[in-house]
């Protein structure tokens, strides 16, 4: 009997309860956001897993059936690519949460990417079941939460880990804290991260229908107001809010710091190295209030970080920085 996985992309749906059926549609038909169903292709490498709803590993093999979303990527380190580019049905999975595309252009650092072959969309009554269908929708209230805004210069350059600190940090003071990832490529597990850290609750975009946020920027605009609007709702204290890759990437950074606007209590922007804060503040105008990541690995890193930029470095992978850090937010949040 074949086996059929979700993706953490349909943790939003009601696919694991409610029946379905599988339809091929013409190319002409697809479009981002929609859930489709594939075969598994190929022997395996260590990126034939998937995430599941609930943000674990599980892995498939030849045969095997995913449900994932058509979507588009622009990773730096790792891959690029889109639902639009797919030939033949043929395509990868662009991550493991079930972000599905032809990948344009790879990292040769990393292994063959996990191959699909489209097998039909999910419907039902003869309609496609989209991510949109379960999206959160607006609610009354307008986003005035004192938000902790985590950037970065790229991908993997600390942001997840920074969140995690903040949001244990915040909690431990007697706070309720929110976690969000903003912009990115959905993947449940880092935003999954904060709330394991303290973090009372978490969403993300994909919570607002977006498998992810390489999307026009008006459509980004009109799937993260919701989100904004949903986390006053639940009425934190503060938002730890992560946006995904940096602000120069084609994943709507800037538009999600410009829709958090004066909330912005304080922005910690997390580097590659020294020189990518250099970068990032004359690229974008952007002068954050902290730096960490791997700029900030060694006391020599933190010394170049602030003779570069003049702005503070703090190694938060260092316990014996915590109650320097700790400090830093107090300041910024109250004690």
């Amino acid at each position: 009997m074949t086996r059929t996985v979700l993706s953490s992309v349909t943790r939003i749906s009601d696919l694991d309860s409610d029946a379905y059926d599988i339809d091929a549609l013409d190319s002409s038909a697809w479009a981002t956001g929609d859930y489709v169903v594939c075969e598994v292709t190929g022997k395996p490498t260590r990126l034939y897993h998937v995430e599941t709803p609930e943000g674990e590993m599980t892995q498939v093999v030849a045969d095997d059936r995913v449900i994932g979303a058509l979507g588009d990527r622009a990773a730096t380190l790792e891959g690029v690519g889109s639902w639009r580019d797919v030939q033949d049905g043929h395509m990868s999975a662009m991550t493991s949460a079930g972000l599905f595309g032809h990948l344009s252009s790879i990292s040769a650092l990393l292994p063959r990417t996990m191959s699909l072959d489209y097998v039909g969309h999910v419907v039902r009554n003869s309609n496609k079941v989209r991510m949109r269908d379960f999206a959160l929708r607006d609610t009354e209230p307008e986003f005035a939460t004192p938000t902790l805004l985590l950037v970065g210069t790229s991908m993997s350059a600390g942001k997840t880990e920074t969140g995690k600190l903040a949001c244990r940090l915040l909690t431990e003071s007697g706070r309720k804290v929110m976690g969000a990832k903003l912009t990115g490529a959905g993947r449940y597990r880092d935003i999954l991260s904060f709330k394991t850290a303290g973090a009372a609750e978490i969403c993300d975009f994909v919570d607002v229908g977006l498998p992810s946020t390489v999307v026009p920027e008006e459509e980004f605009r009109n799937a993260i107001r919701p989100l904004l609007s949903y986390i006053q709702s639940r009425e934190p204290d503060v938002l730890v809010a992560e946006a995904g890759a940096s602000p120069l990437e084609p994943y709507n950074g800037d538009a999600a710091i410009d829709e958090l606007g004066d909330n912005i209590r304080c922005t910690i922007l997390c580097a590659s190295d020294p020189y990518a804060v250099v970068g990032v503040q004359k690229a974008f105008g952007l002068t954050p209030d902290l730096v960490t990541g791997p700029a900030t690995n060694t006391s020599a890193a933190v010394a170049l970080v602030e003779k570069l930029t003049g702005v503070r470095g703090i190694n938060i992978i260092d316990p014996a920085c915590e109650d320097e850090f700790r400090d830093f937010l107090f300041g910024k949040f109250g004690a």
